[in-house]
């Protein structure tokens, strides 16, 4: 866990030297207020081989956002299928969605709700929900780094054993656009257990996405799931790298 940690706390600072890197060139005037509307897209990819090794795995994603000036609202769902020689080799499928409340310009309260099921790592379910408050470090046009801190309560079926218990969560999202051509993206959460820390979860995904129409995008994302107590039989750390395109409405 300390590792994981590490770093997550690295690739924070990492972001943050990147930011202050950045430089606002507008003009010294009020923008023309925009009425904000809901922002989403969605990406699919598929990867096929085949001769020593028969393999398909297929990924889909739909993810929808909306900031006002007091609210923001995040909901995704996504899932991925594969199989390798006739056997699945992937079968997981997620969905979270999130609230966040501002109090002033850079601190918020937060309300955030999650769901997983994983076939290959005998989660049947696992939900997690909780409140939490967080702060943007850096709130810029083109860059935002928040920290979040919460409590919760989670409920899973991991193999044949039904669990319920309190967790506590530490996590960071950022986000840099490079103007309209591109932007990098980075997540860390650590969920642990409240009255057994060696229980814990940690979820890191970082990825790039370039535009090739004003629509359509190209996207490549890393996954890393680290549960420290898994189901038996099953490793620890589950890592995808995924790719495919995104469309954007």
């Amino acid at each position: 866990m300390k590792k994981m940690f590490v770093t997550s706390m690295a690739v924070t600072g990492l972001w943050v030297g990147l930011a202050a890197t950045s430089t606002d060139t507008s003009p010294n005037k009020a923008p023309a207020e925009v009425k904000p509307t809901w922002k989403s897209s969605i990406s699919a990819g598929v990867t096929l081989t085949r001769g020593n090794k028969n393999t398909t795995l297929v990924t889909a994603e739909f993810l929808t956002q909306k900031k006002t000036r007091t609210d923001e609202f995040m909901f995704g769902v996504g899932g991925a299928y594969g199989r390798q020689d006739g056997q699945d080799s992937v079968n997981n499928y997620k969905a979270y969605t999130q609230w966040n409340h501002l109090f002033s310009e850079r601190f918020f309260g937060y309300l955030r709700a999650e769901g997983l099921q994983d076939r290959i790592k005998d989660i049947d379910y696992r939900v997690t929900v909780g409140p939490g408050a967080g702060y943007y470090l850096i709130k810029a046009t083109n860059t935002t780094l928040a920290l979040e801190g919460g409590i919760g309560f989670e409920a899973q079926r991991l193999g044949d054993e039904d669990q319920n218990f309190a967790t506590l969560r530490l996590a960071d999202r950022f986000e840099h656009k490079f103007g309209d051509r591109a932007r990098l993206w980075q997540s860390c959460e650590i969920i642990p257990q409240v009255d057994s820390m060696e229980n814990f979860v940690v979820n890191f995904e970082i990825g790039i996405e370039t535009a090739i129409t004003k629509s359509f995008s190209q996207k490549t994302y890393l996954v890393d799931t680290y549960a420290n107590r898994p189901a038996a039989g099953r490793v620890k750390n589950d890592i995808k790298l995924i790719a495919g395109l995104a469309y954007k409405f």
